[in-house]
């Protein structure tokens, strides 16, 4: 029996498998791979609809509400420059150089994620190496999962840019089509950055297998580089006061970098700018710019994926070199340096879990990138001269900056964390063969969490403080507010992980995405509210109450004495840490009692 009358109907493969000379044409092959795509499409709304109903409306409410926020906070910026700056070409400068370096930050930022979606989706997923197995051309392979990446770039980047557009719009007063035309300006934006990370991820794979030493190298080096070219754009930047007009003109000759031609950021705001103007036809140039330089890069991504991706692919999981010396890196070697008063057994669930994740590049890429940004941030604030005459402002961006830490800190939790033990589930046959409690596994757990989170978190709201000038007694509120986030984040991700595991799933992202880890999130979210509420208002009026002994323009503020004041502080950070204790005891107990009853 031929292998296509014996083909199963219905399934959008069935007709691919058989000898090479049956091989489907490139116009079927694509047909079936748009079948596939829309069944699993199909079937992810169905559960979604019957089974993560609760995921389903937390998303959509939690969504909602960060879209309504960026909407208002543009809304009202754009309003106030309207009002502001009264120089038609001075506004149109600086509404240029804000879509600019918008667009720009987003541009560097999804070449990095569309770089580590692809790096996931090509070389760690079983799908792939099914779809290798069958006789299916590598560049339909290739573009089925760059269409994925697409899919999940664009989703970020129109929730990211459509409130600043929308808004000015609004303020603007543009004409309907410049609403028209906002999704697709977007859409074809996404591909260009997109391509690149592609090809960068391919690249890398195909020519550096193994050498995770020169990948480290070459990232720490960017990093550094960047940091120091940032250092040095700051030490030379404007020092004139906040939004004066003097600040503007400084800062709109520094950002003309971003206004380069040849770059897409200037496509794209260019022509939104052209359209919401009344000039039509402008934009639609700018428009048919960016769609042919993007059909552009994807047909020479494609061509790339063809000629690099099964070797690549072939590289990284067939390298049989010669004999190397099992070593540990310098960074177990360190762990087990600081761990050395710990057991032997702990010692060696750590350094296991730690060299997990430094040969895991989607974690410590994105772990690298988000905190490299936020550091960058934080060298920025202190070119605001705003704190020499605004001291509630300080406070409040110093809580709001360790608010943004901490949420960053429970996304990676809930991502990298709380997965673990579901994960661990799939061979722990292996830790059952040791001598070791249960117990011990979840205790290994927490504290690689906890212990591998602080540093980073402290260091940088230390880097946040120093460059806001805040008190030193703020200061190491900020730091013991720090460290409880970080170790309660850590027990209530461990102890959710061991009670609400799925030893189903074997993709990170898919487990973290379930009701556990959704729950996990909600949970951090308003533990991390919680916290600082509970530092934050104490220290604001104790701040304030400061600034008006020290000067007399606050002498007719109705403020409390100041040692209710102090009482208030120190009632503050002794509740946080209460509630820190509560947050990571009461979950690692829920997660010991589910952990020692669970049959694996």
């Amino acid at each position: 029996m031929s292998t296509k009358a014996s083909a199963q109907p219905g399934w959008p493969l069935a007709d691919a498998v058989g000898p090479a000379a049956e091989r489907l044409s490139p116009r079927d092959e694509d047909r079936a791979f748009w079948r596939l795509r829309l069944r699993l499409a199909r079937n992810m709304a169905r559960e979604m609809l019957t089974r993560m109903r609760f995921r389903l409306t937390l998303i959509v409410v939690l969504t909602g509400l960060l879209w309504v926020g960026m909407f208002w906070m543009f809304l009202d910026g754009f309003a106030f420059l309207e009002h502001g700056i009264r120089h038609p070409e001075t506004l149109d400068q600086t509404i240029r150089a804000v879509f600019s370096m918008f667009f720009a930050s987003l541009m560097v930022m999804l070449v990095f994620s569309s770089a580590i979606i692809l790096y996931g989706s090509l070389f760690r997923s079983p799908e792939v190496t099914f779809l290798l197995t069958s006789p299916v051309r590598v560049e339909r392979i290739f573009l089925h999962k760059f269409q994925e990446a697409i899919v999940l770039s664009s989703w970020g980047c129109v929730l990211l840019g459509s409130p600043m557009l929308l808004a000015y719009g609004v303020v603007a007063e543009a004409p309907w089509y410049y609403y028209v035309l906002l999704l697709p300006f977007l859409l074809a934006f996404v591909y260009l950055p997109a391509t690149l990370g592609a090809v960068a991820c391919l690249l890398i794979a195909r020519w550096l297998p193994g050498r995770q030493n020169v990948v480290l190298v070459a990232v720490a080096a960017a990093i550094l580089g960047g940091v120091a070219a940032m250092g040095w754009w700051l030490w030379t930047g404007p020092e004139n006061d906040l939004l004066t007009a003097g600040w503007f003109q400084e800062m709109l000759g520094r950002l003309r970098y971003c206004e380069q031609r040849l770059l897409p950021n200037w496509w794209l705001s260019s022509g939104l700018l052209e359209t919401a103007r009344g000039a039509w036809s402008e934009g639609l140039l700018f428009l048919v710019v960016l769609i042919a330089n993007g059909l552009l890069g994807r047909q020479v991504c494609t061509w790339v994926g063809g000629q690099t991706y099964r070797p690549a692919y072939n590289a990284l999981f067939n390298r049989r070199g010669g004999r190397k010396r099992s070593r540990a890196g310098w960074f177990e070697a360190l762990l087990g340096r600081l761990s050395a008063g710990l057991s032997g057994q702990m010692r060696l669930l750590l350094v296991k879990d730690a060299r997990l994740f430094r040969r895991d590049p989607v974690q410590w890429t994105q772990f690298l990138i988000f905190f490299g940004l936020l550091a960058l941030y934080f060298l920025n604030i202190r070119r605001f001269s705003y704190d020499r005459h605004y001291t509630g402002w300080v406070n409040m961006v110093s809580f709001l900056n360790l608010s943004v830490v901490g949420l960053l800190m429970s996304t990676f939790t809930t991502r990298f964390i709380f997965p673990m033990i579901s994960l661990e589930g799939q061979r722990f046959w292996i830790l059952g063969l040791l001598p070791l409690k249960r117990e011990t596994i979840l205790w290994g757990k927490f504290l690689f969490a906890a212990g591998g989170s602080i540093a980073p978190c402290a260091g940088l709201v230390l880097l946040s403080d120093v460059m806001l000038g805040v008190a030193p007694l703020i200061l190491l509120v900020h730091q013991l507010t720090c460290v409880v986030l970080c170790v309660g984040l850590a027990g209530i991700a461990v102890g959710l992980g061991a009670r609400l595991p799925n030893f189903r799933e074997q993709s990170p992202s898919r487990i973290a995405a379930g009701f556990g880890g959704t729950l996990n999130l909600v949970v951090s979210t308003l533990y991390i509210l919680a916290i600082v509420l509970l530092t934050a208002v104490p220290s604001h009026f104790y701040l304030v109450a400061q600034a008006a002994g020290e000067s007399r323009m606050l002498d007719d503020m109705a403020l409390p004495d100041r040692r209710w004041l102090e009482f208030y502080l120190t009632s503050g950070v002794i509740g946080s840490l209460v509630l820190g204790a509560i947050a990571t005891a009461v979950p690692l107990w829920i997660g010991f009692r589910a952990f020692r009853r669970i049959e694996f």
